[in-house]
Parts: structure tokens; sequence; C-alpha cells
């Protein structure tokens, strides 16, 4: 297992609707390598936000392990959950959930200060990736004072300051236009590329996902690798 960041064995959900079961995930196999990129497409309602929150033991599998950086997820309690997220994933989601009452550069330091560094530590990492997403003038700048795509960016910064084993990122440019959402995944990639971390990335976006390593799509419950 410690070879792959995540790793997946024989993973059903299932969601209860009345007296039925209704199965949105049916033996999900699946391994992300160090530092690979992979896109999961399919059409919506296929499960791809639900397999991403299992990724990242936002939620539990009703069958099956889920493994992330060497650790079987459900022999862990939610604080120990919550941790090892913090340690070795990073998310970004279709709205930035910026915390709107603190600054871009708070936003991002508010990770490492949860990992336990001292707020000058957390400040020049802060900076300096803020600076690598082209934000260094908004530091100061709380959420409501800044354009659709620099929240964006300041969410793929907050992501990628704990220099992750995986990010998790669920149509992160989906409310932006066309040429806004090329700008913040370009910086996205960039950064993933730098820091050799992995990225699964969930997309509607064809030429986005031709970009990846290697794509999957959902089908039915059942995960299919696309070739060609």
């Amino acid at each position: 297992m410690n070879e792959a960041v995540i790793t997946c064995k024989n993973v059903q959900k299932s969601f209860k609707e009345g007296e039925l079961s209704v199965d949105v995930l049916q033996d999900i196999n699946l391994s992300i390598a160090k530092g690979e990129q992979v896109a999961i497409v399919g059409s919506s309602g296929a499960g791809k936000s639900t397999l991403l929150h299992l990724l990242g033991g936002l939620d539990n599998p009703t069958t099956g392990e889920i493994w992330v950086a060497g650790k079987l997820m459900s022999r862990l309690n939610p604080a120990q959950q919550g941790s090892w997220r913090n340690k070795n994933l990073g998310f970004v989601y279709q709205f930035h959930h910026l915390l709107p009452e603190f600054t871009a550069l708070e936003n991002v330091c508010m990770p490492l200060l949860i990992r336990g560094l001292s707020p000058a530590e957390a400040e020049e990492k802060g900076v300096r990736i803020l600076t690598e997403v082209g934000l260094e003038l908004r530091l100061k700048h709380k959420p409501g004072e800044l354009s659709g795509g620099e929240r964006q960016r300041a969410a793929v910064a907050r992501a990628l300051v704990t220099e992750p084993q995986c990010v998790l990122a669920d149509e992160p440019t989906g409310n932006l236009d066309s040429r806004t959402a090329e700008q913040v995944y370009e910086r996205m990639l960039d950064l993933n590329q730098a820091i050799g971390t992995s990225l699964v990335l969930v997309t509607h976006a064809p030429d986005l996902a031709a970009r990846m390593d290697r794509t999957l799509r959902l089908v039915d419950g059942l995960l299919v690798e696309e070739t060609g």
C-alpha cells in the first residue's frame, strides 16, 4: 500500500431511499501513484463527487477499503481521520469555501496553523504560495473583495500550501468563464507538478481530462479506464 498515495479495494457505496437501497458505486478498485494526475469523468449523478468524498475520507464506503498514505481510513477515529487528511490531502471545490471574515493570507495559513506551525512560519509559506498563484497584491483582501478567479486561485493555494500527498479537486472552475478557468487550471497544474503531489480531478471538460496522465469514467457505478 505504501507505494500508492490512495488505494481503493472493492469499494461499494449505497444510499437508503425509504425501503430501497441505491447502489451509487460498485466494486471500485483504484490506485493513485505519487505525482500522478488522474481525471474522473462521467454524466451528472454518476457518483463522481461521492467517489471523491470517499477518497478523501469525508465519507465511509458501505463495503471495501480505502487507504490514504498507507493508512486504512476505517481504522482511524474521526479526530485521527481529520489529522491525517490535514497532513496528506488538499481539497479544491467548485465553490471556493474561503472563510469570508478572513483575508486571503489568513485563509491560506489556516491549514498550517492547524498542523501546528508557528504564525510566522505559516505566514511565510502562505505569502510564498499566494505569490506563486499571482495574488501577491491581494494578501490582505477578504474573499468578498476578490474576483471569482482570484478566489479560486486562493482556494488552490490553500489546498497546496501544506504540500499534500494528493489534491482532490471537484469541478474547481465550474463557476468561472473559460478564460479565467484556464488560468486557474494552469496555476494548479504548474504547482502540482512543482511540488510533486498527486491530483485527482473531477471534471466535465474533455480538453482538461486529456491533459491528465489518465482518465477514468464512471458508468453505472463502475469505474472504467478510457484509452486512446
